[in-house]
C-alpha cells in the first residue's frame, strides 16, 4: 500500500521494452540502421505522451527523473528570464525537488514566495492573485499533493497566470496516469511526470515545455532532446514509460472507478473503528487512490514497523523524506500540529490491491494501533 512511493512495473511494458536492451539497442544519435531504429522507437514514445497530455511532440522532453525535470524548470526559467525580475512562486506543500531547487535559486539572490494552503492543502487562489508582482516570472504548483492527494484546481490557477503573464509550472508526477490532464485548457506551461509512477520503469521521465517558453537548459553536450537534455537518450525506460502511460489512459475511468471505491472503504473504516483518528487532504479533491489518516498518540514509524512486520508497506510522508525526522512540511503547512503531523500514515493503492487486501489492513490496524498507545507517552489531541 504504497504506491505513491513507486509502482511495480507492468508485464505489458517489460515486454515492451525488452527488445530495446539488446536487440534494437541502438543510439538515436548514431545515423545507421541500428540508430535510426531507436530514433524511431524515441519519437513513437514522445508522439504518444503528446496525444495523451494534449501537447505537440515537440513540446514534450524526456528526462531521467521528476527531480530533474522539476529541477531544469525552477532553475532553467529563472536564468532565461532574470531579465524580468527575480521574483518566483511555489505552494508550502511542494515535492521536496521543487522546495529545494527555490531553496537553491534563494542562495542565487532570487526571491521565493511560499503560497499558504488552506486546511485541506488546497492553494489558496486569492493569496496567489496577490502575490504575484511584475517581477515575478514562474508559478509552480503540485498538481496532486504527494503526501495527502490533494488536487489543486490546476485550471484556475492557469488561467491567473496566463493573465497576469507569468509562466505556470505544475508537478504532475502524482496524478499523471490517474486523473485527465489537459496543458492547453488548464493553460500550463511546463508540466513534469514520471514514469515509475505509472508502471513504468524506473529512470524515465518528461518535461513538457509549451512552444515559445524561454528557458535554459541544465545539461548541454551533444544537443540531444532538442537541446534541452543533452545525454545518451534511455529508449528502453522511454518506451515503457510511453506504454505505461498508453495503458493507464486506456484504463482510467474504470481504474479511477476502483480505486475510489476501495478508498472510501479504507477511509470510513478506520475513522469509524479506530477513535481519535483524522482525513488529511480534501475529502473530495483527492486523488482515486490516497488515505492519509493521523493516529492520535502514536508516532507514525511504530505504525509502520508494525505493519511491515504484518506484510504491509505504507509510508509516513513521501517516500523522499520519510527517514527524516522531521514532521512532514505538507501537514505542518495544512495547520497540524507536529505531534500529529508525525502520528500520520499514507496508505496508496494502485493496480495489484485487492479488497481482499484491504480487509486485511482493516482486520489489524485497529488492533496495532490500540498495542501502541497503551506503550504511547504521546497525550495530545487531534
Amino acid at each position: 500500500m504504497d504506491y505513491a512511493a513507486t509502482t511495480p512495473i507492468d508485464p505489458l511494458v517489460v515486454r515492451m521494452m525488452l527488445p530495446y536492451f539488446s536487440e534494437k539497442f541502438g543510439n538515436t544519435a548514431s545515423l545507421h540502421q541500428e540508430g535510426s531504429e531507436a530514433g524511431i522507437a524515441l519519437e513513437r514514445s514522445r508522439k504518444i505522451i503528446a496525444k495523451i497530455l494534449g501537447a505537440k511532440e515537440t513540446e514534450v522532453y524526456f528526462t531521467s527523473s521528476a527531480t530533474e525535470s522539476n529541477n531544469t524548470v525552477i532553475k532553467g526559467i529563472t536564468w532565461a528570464n532574470k531579465e524580468k525580475g527575480k521574483h518566483i512562486i511555489i505552494s508550502a506543500t511542494e515535492h521536496d525537488c521543487v522546495m529545494e531547487s527555490a531553496k537553491w535559486m534563494e542562495k542565487q539572490g532570487f526571491e521565493v514566495t511560499k503560497l499558504p494552503v488552506d486546511e485541506n492543502g488546497l492553494v489558496k487562489i486569492e493569496e496567489l492573485k496577490k502575490a504575484i508582482k511584475k517581477e515575478t516570472i514562474l508559478v509552480s504548483v503540485i498538481h496532486a499533493n504527494n503526501e495527502v492527494g490533494t488536487i489543486n484546481n490546476i485550471e484556475e490557477i492557469g488561467k491567473i497566470c496566463r493573465e497576469a503573464g507569468v509562466y505556470f509550472h505544475t508537478d504532475a508526477s502524482q496524478s499523471f496516469g490517474k486523473i485527465p490532464i489537459d496543458v492547453a485548457k488548464m493553460k500550463i506551461d511546463l508540466l513534469t511526470a514520471s514514469s515509475h509512477k505509472i508502471y513504468g520503469p524506473k529512470g524515465a521521465a518528461i518535461l513538457y515545455i509549451r512552444e515559445g517558453v524561454k528557458i535554459e537548459a541544465l545539461l548541454h553536450g551533444g544537443g540531444h532532446e532538442g537541446g534541452m537534455r543533452s545525454a545518451t537518450v534511455n529508449v528502453p525506460a522511454i518506451v515503457g514509460m510511453a506504454k505505461a502511460a498508453e495503458i493507464c489512459n486506456n484504463e482510467m475511468a474504470e481504474e479511477s472507478a476502483r480505486l475510489m471505491q476501495l478508498r472510501d472503504k479504507m477511509i470510513q473504516n478506520i475513522l469509524k473503528n479506530i477513535e481519535g483518528t483524522r482525513l488529511n487532504g480534501d475529502p473530495v479533491k483527492r486523488l482515486p487512490n490516497n488515505v492519509n489518516i493521523s493516529f492520535e498518540n502514536v508516532e507514525g514509524e511504530s505504525i509502520l514497523m508494525m505493519l511491515d512486520q504484518e506484510g504491509v508497506a505504507v509510508s509516513t510522508g513521501s517516500a523522499c523524506s520519510s527517514r527524516t525526522l522531521e514532521p512532514s512540511h505538507v501537514l505542518t503547512a495544512m495547520g497540524l500540529e507536529a505531534k500529529v503531523a508525525h502520528g500520520s500514515i499514507r496508505f496508496s493503492l494502485g493496480r495489484w490491491t485487492t479488497e481482499k487486501e484491504v480487509n486485511y489492513v482493516l482486520e489489524i490496524l485497529p488492533k496495532i494501533i490500540l498495542k501502541l498507545r497503551q506503550i504511547s507517552p504521546f497525550k495530545t489531541k487531534i
